[in-house]
């Protein structure tokens, strides 16, 4: 079964002769009736009531999913029967396809399947190391706990990304800013004073007649123009979604950006550092628990490394010197590292080194934060600066000319 599954709406009776009605999920119907008589309920009427997951109006978001793991771990805790905090969940949703989704997850239950093996039929929403975890948590007998470790993790690790994007939306903003003044400017503003320059005996400024040049294939070759950028946008995204080369170069080449890559090479290490300090913590092996860090790192160059570690590790390096021989952790958190391998703490050593770089990447943003209002101010002010003096050249050389 897989995220395909047709969700079908049934009505039946039950064991103690109760009217009973529901949703389930199956590929066909005489599997949801076979699923149905497993439960003691009599189907009486069974009918498809929707397609796929995907088709559903709203989106699942990373934040739904966390919540819903935060949900079920206090449920769980609460000692509160796993069937019975789904119906909890469930009703208190308000995101329609999350609802959905939760009822699915229900029904697989229901059916005799254990919860990873559940949640593994919807690996859109619970990557392999979400799976991994639970699978660890129910074999382990303790659930509730390995599900509130993956409520941490997803918590930290998407405050963590929403930091990021907070920090990396300024730059785009100044730079959409600067481009839309510079065009209306360009394109409004320079040829009124092309047209009283019209009537100027004697040779333009340079900087004036390359200022016109501007604007005139502005005015006369902007569609193509944005044509060419539309194209080249849709051509980069289209390599960066099917070329892993492209991807792998795209993200070591902003690892070299001044600001922005120190900053995600910051939040790649914490991210690192969290996701095996939770699998390692769960009792996951470290091959096994750095084979679902690489894919949850989520930059080309670390998750690079990190299989190379993975390999290492296999044939008995220590983790502090594969780390070392990859040259893209820093000391810190190599030292942190071979202190937890020698006194058997890696778990809280880790532990320790995402939260020290999950600070600095959030002062790192808090900084940017500040300085990017007034380098705004400073980049519009110097476009429009430019743009004036071109303009004004010839009247101060006309004004020298008396």
């Amino acid at each position: 079964m897989n995220d395909t599954s047709t969700i079908y709406a049934w009505e039946g009776i039950n064991r103690k002769g109760r009217r009973v009605s529901g949703t389930i999920a199956g590929h066909n119907l005489a599997l949801i009736k076979v699923q149905l008589r497993q439960q003691g309920i009599c189907p009486e009427r069974v009918r498809k009531k929707s397609c796929a997951l995907p088709t559903f109006k709203t989106r699942i978001t990373p934040v739904d999913i966390a919540l819903f793991t935060r949900q079920l771990a206090t449920l769980l805790k609460a000692g509160i029967p796993l069937l019975q905090a789904f119906d909890i969940i469930s009703e208190g949703v308000e995101n329609q396809q999350l609802r959905e989704l939760v009822k699915a997850l229900k029904q697989h239950i229901a059916s005799g399947h254990p919860l990873a093996a559940a949640l593994r039929q919807y690996p859109r929403y619970f990557d392999e190391l979400y799976c991994n975890l639970v699978a660890a948590g129910e074999m382990a007998g303790a659930l509730e706990t390995l599900l509130e470790r993956v409520a941490i993790h997803l918590e930290k690790s998407q405050r963590l990304k929403t930091r990021i994007k907070k920090a990396m939306t300024y730059p785009i903003a100044v730079l959409v800013i600067a481009t839309g003044v510079s065009t209306v400017l360009l394109i409004h503003v320079v040829p009124q004073f092309q047209n009283l320059f019209a009537g100027v005996n004697g040779q333009l400024p340079g900087f004036t007649l390359g200022v016109i040049a501007l604007s005139e294939l502005l005015q006369q070759a902007w569609w193509m123009l944005g044509l060419g950028v539309g194209a080249a946008l849709v051509a980069g995204r289209h390599a960066y979604r099917t070329h892993p080369g492209f991807r792998h170069g795209w993200a070591a080449g902003l690892l070299k950006v001044p600001v922005a890559g120190k900053l995600l090479h910051k939040s790649a290490v914490a991210r690192y550092a969290r996701t095996l300090s939770t699998t390692f913590a769960a009792s996951v092996p470290l091959v096994q628990a750095l084979g679902s860090v690489a894919g949850a790192v989520g930059n080309g160059p670390f998750k690079q490394a990190i299989e190379r570690m993975r390999h290492d590790v296999s044939t008995g390096m220590q983790l502090n010197q594969s780390m070392h021989n990859s040259g893209l952790f820093p000391g810190m958190a190599i030292q942190m590292t071979a202190i937890g391998e020698e006194s058997g703490t890696l778990d809280r050593m880790l532990e320790k080194v995402a939260n020290h770089y999950e600070s600095e990447v959030d002062t790192l943003v808090d900084n940017l934060t500040s300085l990017m209002e007034p380098l705004i101010m400073v980049v519009l002010g110097g476009i429009v600066g430019a743009l004036v003096v071109a303009m004004y050249l010839p009247v101060f050389q006309l004004g020298t000319a008396f």
